[in-house]
């Protein structure tokens, strides 16, 4: 397949064989799409130039990856079921929410579960992302809810027959240290995945995709794009959060649901700023690598996740006509931040690295620094960017640590008086 004008190509990243180790030294270099050339190759060198441009490349990814959006917004009922204004021993007052999506006679309810800091000064920031076990396992607090829609069953949480139990209580703590974010003055809203669209292939008709009824995007959207979605409408809701700063919410995610946090934050530029924790391919990680999980690989294991025409690339990588630094430079000139783990090699860190250098451009083009001249860390647990993009490679696997999230709210203290 012959590349689209908008392939004006640049040396960026090196050409890493399957099953070679990040260590290795690349053979070669592999030309990666320039996210400064516009549509006919037409150079972009002004922010006006970006802005015209912005449009095609999420209607690009939209064709190509996603799907597209629905064309028109749910409605959105945001009901609070339940309130602890001395949750976390007095620090934080904790709220619980049935937010309704709907369009006509079909209906969505949604779980969500709001920690805000009781000392405060005016309005404060928040993160927003998607948990995989349940609200009631990433905090031990016995009064929040337990899921009741689908889940993959699995002894460790005690699902079975596709239910969630009392048991998980608390087991994704560690995932979500949420006494650590109230002490650092910021919100936490949370919500299980599965109560937004089903993990698993059901040909696009349970969850979100049902509410959206006859709307073109029902058969087409992905189940990412179902998740970033309802993520956009979850931001509508906790417009009537108490104390919460709506205008000022980062959107998070890790693994599948960091590919959702970048695309999200896509789409929708009322996010403060995405977090992508170990997205790897689909998210942050570029596909030409062909390194770690390959576009071949997670279309045979998840085909739910993305369009079908996605599927086109599998194998043929060189035939994208975009790399994820698109992705992640659709953020630009709001903040970014993706992050890796060194024993995360599936993820591809180093190709998640380079995506995020890709990206820098963008920002530069608005007069913001982002990763320009940085070098992939010789030894993790370091962070880079003082800037807009911010990077960092943490020792360990396929997780989110409480290092993690101290990065994560590092990066945002630099941001939250810009």
């Amino acid at each position: 397949m012959r590349a689209p004008p908008l392939l004006l190509c640049v040396a960026l990243t090196a050409l890493v064989e399957p099953g070679r180790t990040q260590q290795e030294p690349a053979e070669a270099e592999r030309a990666e799409p320039d996210i400064l050339s516009g549509i006919e190759g037409t150079p972009i060198s002004s922010v006006d130039a970006w802005r015209a441009h912005r449009p095609a490349l999420v209607k690009l990814l939209e064709n190509e990856m996603f799907g597209p959006m629905p064309t028109e917004r749910l409605q959105v009922a945001a009901t609070e079921v339940e309130r602890d204004p001395a949750a976390l021993g007095g620090a934080a007052t904790r709220t619980q929410w049935v937010v309704e999506l709907s369009r006509g006679k079909e209906l969505l309810s949604v779980e969500l579960l709001v920690y805000v800091p009781n000392e405060r000064e005016g309005l404060v920031p928040a993160f927003l992302g998607l948990n995989f076990k349940g609200n009631h396992t990433v905090w031990p607090d016995e009064e929040i809810r337990v899921p009741r829609t689908w889940m993959a069953n699995d002894a460790k949480f005690g699902v079975k027959d596709n239910r969630a139990s009392e048991s998980a209580r608390g087991q994704r703590t560690a995932r979500w240290p949420i006494d650590l974010l109230v002490s650092r003055g910021y919100a936490l809203a949370t919500a299980y995945y599965g109560d937004l669209d089903p993990d698993f292939d059901d040909g696009f008709r349970n969850g979100l995709h049902a509410v959206l009824g006859d709307d073109p995007a029902r058969d087409t959207l992905g189940t990412i794009g179902a998740w970033a979605f309802g993520l956009s409408h979850l931001l509508d809701a906790l417009g009537k959060v108490d104390g919460l700063d709506q205008e000022r919410v980062a959107v998070f995610g890790h693994s599948r649901l960091g590919k959702t946090a970048l695309w999200a934050g896509a789409t929708d530029p009322r996010f403060w700023f995405a977090i992508s924790n170990n997205s790897g391919c689909g998210g942050a990680a570029l596909s030409r690598r062909r390194h770690g999980e390959t576009v071949k690989r997670i279309q045979e294991v998840f085909p739910h996740w993305f369009t079908t025409r996605f599927r086109r690339y599998a194998d043929h990588e060189d035939d994208l006509p975009f790399d994820q630094h698109h992705l992640i430079a659709l953020m630009a000139p709001r903040p970014v931040y993706v992050a890796s783990a060194s024993g995360d090699d599936w993820a591809d860190p180093r190709g998640e690295f380079l995506a995020a250098v890709g990206a820098t451009p963008a920002w530069e083009l608005h007069g913001l620094r982002g990763l320009g001249g940085a070098t992939f860390p010789e030894a993790p647990d370091t962070a880079l960017g003082e800037g807009s993009v911010g990077y960092h490679l943490r020792s360990g696997k396929h997780d989110v640590t409480a290092w993690d999230w101290a990065r994560f709210l590092d990066f945002a203290d630099r941001h939250r008086e810009r």
